[in-house]
């Protein structure tokens, strides 16, 4: 039975930990023929992610860049991962990119400086908007574009406001660009993660009473796991996804239904 990402390229961005590593081995056990796997400083985390990906049977390449260089990030990164493509398989094309990488600072409004509001829009949606900017003309047909949000856009969170704007943005774009990608059979979709066990939640979520209090935001009653949110990204950018565009997909364990 031929697997449902057989033979595509795809470019993840922070992928050498979290939700963007469970992608990409979710899209190794798919057969993908190439998976790029963005850093920004750990190397070793990325060439890890690059040898589980290799075990499964699937190219990989670790592609470094610093996103709060803004558009220098995001063309140096297309740059590098586009000649990998052409080394690996004979073509800088690309079938799927996710953009998952960001940040999420607990900072109320009054504590939010400039420049650290400044990271948080840079990291979390002018780079997605300029990476987008610069595969438009080498995504193939039928091809996927997910955008990583979180739940915060749908449930109030007045100790992330700075975090919940930029996923704002970012669902917006992707409502934007659905049907000026339409035309040649590509999807663009969000995908909205709840509370998930990553390192970026690790500490916070070591309180036993912040644990209990994420777990009881789900009504399965748990923190979601990287590979929860992975599947649903999965789906999006199999050909099973190929009737839905510009929607927000919650995949936050049913938070405050």
């Amino acid at each position: 039975m031929p697997k449902k990402l057989s033979g595509k390229i795809a470019l993840i961005t922070g992928s050498s930990r979290g939700i963007g590593h469970a992608t990409a081995l979710a899209f190794a056990r798919e057969g993908a023929a190439l998976i790029g796997v963005h850093y920004t400083a750990n190397a070793d985390a990325a060439n890890s992610t690059v040898r589980e990906i290799e075990k499964l049977g699937v190219k990989a390449a670790a592609v470094k860049a610093d996103f709060m260089d803004g558009k220098d990030a995001a063309d140096s990164l297309w740059a590098q991962f586009s000649q990998a493509a052409q080394a690996e398989t004979g073509s800088a094309a690309v079938d799927i990119l996710v953009n998952n990488a960001g940040i999420a600072p607990a900072l109320p409004l009054q504590q939010t400086s400039e420049a650290a509001f400044d990271e948080v829009m840079t990291i979390n949606y002018k780079v997605p908007f300029f990476l987008i900017q610069a595969v438009v003309d080498h995504i193939r047909d039928n091809g996927r574009i997910i955008n990583v949000s979180t739940g915060f856009t749908r449930i109030a969170a007045p100790t992330h406001p700075a975090y919940a704007a930029s996923k704002g943005a970012l669902e917006t774009l992707t409502l934007a660009l659905a049907p000026a990608f339409a035309q040649r059979g590509i999807t663009v979709n969000a995908v909205l993660p709840g509370v998930t066990e990553t390192d970026m939640n690790a500490e916070w979520l070591a309180s036993p009473d912040a644990r209990a209090g994420a777990e009881a935001l789900s009504v399965f009653s748990r923190v979601g796991r990287a590979e929860d949110v992975a599947d649903v990204i999965a789906f999006l950018a199999s050909h099973d996804a190929r009737w839905t565009t510009g929607q927000k997909i919650d995949a936050t364990g049913g938070a405050r239904i």
